[in-house]
């Protein structure tokens, strides 16, 4: 899938990968590709400024683990960032509806 077909939609395509509880950032990538069957694997240049730009738009918090003797930095949605998810859903459905509308091969309507 292009990079340019994510616009506008990355957001909540990484809000969504942290609904169901908090993450550390690679897996955050790698969840978003298992869910896609890998048609979306992101390169992490992309994946962690946006995790960043979410944290500090108060979307998702983040807080230092170590691991194995690694730091590493676990995710999880705020109230305001599952506000975010829902209408970023919603938004998504609607383009869906009308992108379908206009690309699934009915007949156009005849204008005059």
């Amino acid at each position: 899938m292009r990079a340019e077909a994510l616009k506008g939609h990355l957001d909540g395509l990484l809000l969504a990968t942290l609904e169901d509880g908090p993450q550390h950032g690679y897996a955050v990538k790698e969840a978003l590709c298992d869910a896609t069957g890998g048609k979306l694997d992101l390169p992490t240049g992309t994946v962690y400024p946006a995790l960043h730009r979410l944290e500090r738009a108060g979307l998702i918090k983040g807080s230092w683990s170590v691991v194995g003797g690694r730091r590493r930095r676990t995710y999880e949605l705020t109230e305001q960032g599952r506000r975010s998810l829902a209408g970023a859903r919603d938004h998504w459905r609607e383009f869906a509806a009308v992108m379908s509308a206009a690309l699934g091969g009915g007949p156009w309507p005849a204008t005059n």
